[in-house]
């Protein structure tokens, strides 16, 4: 059934809008209201009263009474009670109260029991911002098997939920299957909304092009995972309908690979790829230069020729210049590092190359790994393809560092700029700050620069970041920088990695860090430096070198975000759902909504 207008605003103050969701409401404790011949031990219970006399002080109301069930006389104390307390109990009247009874000096006493009715039932309470009766009467009246079943629920759901808000037996806690059924009701009423703003869309072309006579002149094979990958976005081009897939590949996976063999797919129309930084638009241009050398390839940032007329290019690569140009038709457009950039700056280039009613077909990347639990949640939006295997193993060493380490790591440096190898340092803030008890770049620079040469320093707001990094790619020795180098440009030289103040980040930025190290093959290192003398989060990156159990761990440690309304970055979305321990829930509510 739907909500009644005049129980709308309830669920409005309840901050739910379906009956799924109050059925997550789950009561915070339950009152037995059943009567027992014996005094329970330590806890409420219901009386069946006479009573016998009324006293009253000021500050005091007295009722002795005669309680059937228990067989003798018990005393009610009611202390500074109010005026309506006073005209609650008449002598010779039938009441029942609840309340907890002890014993003083052999007298059975209650204190400030509750009158009450609804004898023999489990009564549940609801902490909420609704009058508890009010809360109950809302609940009594919409969590039903008929609703809950038009909501889309299994049956063996709705029996756990319906005994959570209506047991039949005295409880004092939540059962595992019932817990089991607040998960899934929580995840199906999450992913089902998630499922209605997916949006379908006509493409404006469909694309049938072959992609493998491409892979086999490759210099190199790809990987199953990239395969996969392609051959999922190959289904979704031959559609009639836009694509809309993310690909999320771990650091060093090869989505690159991927991107090109999209562009091959599109053929014989045209496709766009927007990158986040002027570096990295120049790599993949360079990419797509050197692996699709039949194409005709345009690179734009807000240094390219805007007269250049972009009709004669089969595969336009940029930054978000593109979307200040005039974009010609185009059947593909993808967006690397989507988090970077804005949703508003993503659909501006969608709509750029839209005409009329039909869309191209739009891809994302990312190289920030996500749980399989959240990659799984997402596909109820938006179709995903994760890369988790690598075109070659990273040998990369990773360990925590303390003060005391500091001359074995100057040595470290020493021998790996002996062999041409760069490093980098990676520092909390760029200015001095009393509310950090590690160096900011400004203060250890000097350390660095009195000892070595060719030392380069930038950082997020330094307008010459990017000249910088080019240089110091060509003739550096240590760059100084803060977590600008986090995505962008690829340093094959690099081998090790010093990230102070280490405890500070979340295991995925340090991840994507330690990811610009052995990008070529070299034997890396990574090196967390802190003051904390332990912490265990630390010691299992330094054994975990896969990006999605990274990802799994960072949830762990700070929650999930919000994926349907996107105001919350960290901190738990749900609140009965782990996200790092709950993937079988998610695949049974998928399997359920047939996702």
């Amino acid at each position: 059934m739907p909500v009644e207008p005049k129980d709308e605003v309830k669920f409005q103050r309840l901050g739910i809008s379906s009956i799924r969701a109050l059925a997550i409401m789950a009561p915070v404790a339950y009152e037995d209201r059943q009567l027992y011949d014996h005094v329970l031990n330590g806890v409420a219970q219901l009386l069946d009263i006479t009573v016998e006399a009324v006293s009253t002080t000021p500050r005091l109301l007295k009722v002795r009474a005669y309680a059937h069930n228990l067989s003798f006389t018990v005393t009610l104390l009611f202390f500074s009670p109010k005026p309506y307390m006073m005209r609650q109990f008449c002598v010779d009247e039938r009441y029942y109260v609840y309340g907890k009874v002890d014993f003083h000096g052999g007298c059975a006493q209650v204190s400030h029991p509750q009158k009450v009715s609804g004898i023999g039932k489990i009564i549940p309470k609801y902490k909420s911002v609704l009058r508890h009766d009010v809360m109950q009467r809302l609940v009594e009246k919409y969590v039903s098997r008929s609703n809950l079943g038009d909501e889309g629920l299994p049956s063996q759901i709705i029996d756990h939920l319906l005994n959570i808000h209506f047991p039949k037996n005295a409880r004092k806690e939540l059962h595992a299957d019932e817990r089991y059924a607040l998960k899934f009701t929580e995840l199906h009423e999450y992913m089902d909304a998630l499922r209605h703003k997916r949006k379908t869309v006509a493409s404006q072309f469909t694309c049938h092009s072959d992609w493998n006579a491409w892979s086999r002149g490759l210099p190199f094979q790809l990987t199953q995972d990239q395969i996969r990958s392609i051959e999922a976005i190959a289904g979704d081009l031959k559609s009639q309908y836009a694509a809309r897939r993310m690909i999320v590949g771990d650091v060093g996976s090869g989505k690159t690979m991927v991107m090109l063999a999209s562009v091959m797919i599109a053929r014989p129309y045209r496709a766009v790829l927007m990158a986040p930084t002027t570096i990295l638009a120049q790599q993949l241009f360079e990419e797509a230069q050197k692996f699709l050398p039949d194409l005709h390839v345009a690179l734009v940032t807000h240094k390219s020729n805007k007269n250049i007329a972009l009709l004669e290019y089969d595969f336009i690569i940029g930054t978000h210049a593109l979307l200040y140009r005039e974009l010609p038709e185009t059947a593909l457009i993808m967006v690397d590092e989507q988090h970077r950039f804005g949703t508003a700056q993503r659909h501006l280039l969608e709509k750029l190359v839209t005409k009329g009613d039909k869309h191209p077909h739009f891809l994302q990347f990312s190289a920030t790994p996500i749980p399989r639990t959240q990659a799984m949640i997402s596909a109820a939006h938006i179709d995903v393809s994760l890369i988790t295997q690598t075109p070659f193993k990273k040998n990369i060493a990773t360990s925590i560092l303390h003060k005391k380490d500091v001359p074995a790591l100057l040595e470290h440096i020493h021998n790996e700029l002996a062999q041409k190898h760069q490093v980098l340092l990676v520092y909390p803030l760029v200015e001095q700050s009393d509310v950090s008890a590690y160096q900011s770049i400004d203060e250890a620079r000097h350390f660095w620069e009195a000892r070595f040469e060719n030392v380069y320093v930038t950082y997020g707001k330094d307008k010459q970041k990017e000249a910088v990094l080019l240089e110091f790619r060509e003739a550096g020795n240590i760059l100084i920088a803060t977590t600008v180098v986090e995505v962008g440009i690829s340093l094959p030289r690099l081998s090790t990695v010093v990230i102070v103040g280490a405890e500070r980040l979340g295991l995925s930025t340090l991840h994507q860090l330690r990811g610009r190290v052995s990008r070529t093959g070299l034997q890396g290192y990574c090196y967390l430096f802190t003051y904390h003398d332990a912490s265990e989060r630390l010691k299992k990156f330094c054994h975990t070198a896969d990006g999605f159990e990274i990802a799994a761990l960072d949830l762990k440690y700070r929650k999930s975000g919000d994926l349907l309304v996107g105001k919350q970055q960290s901190g738990q979305a749900f609140k009965w759902v782990d996200m790092g321990e709950d993937e079988q829930v998610v695949k049974a509510v998928a399997e359920a909504l047939r996702l």
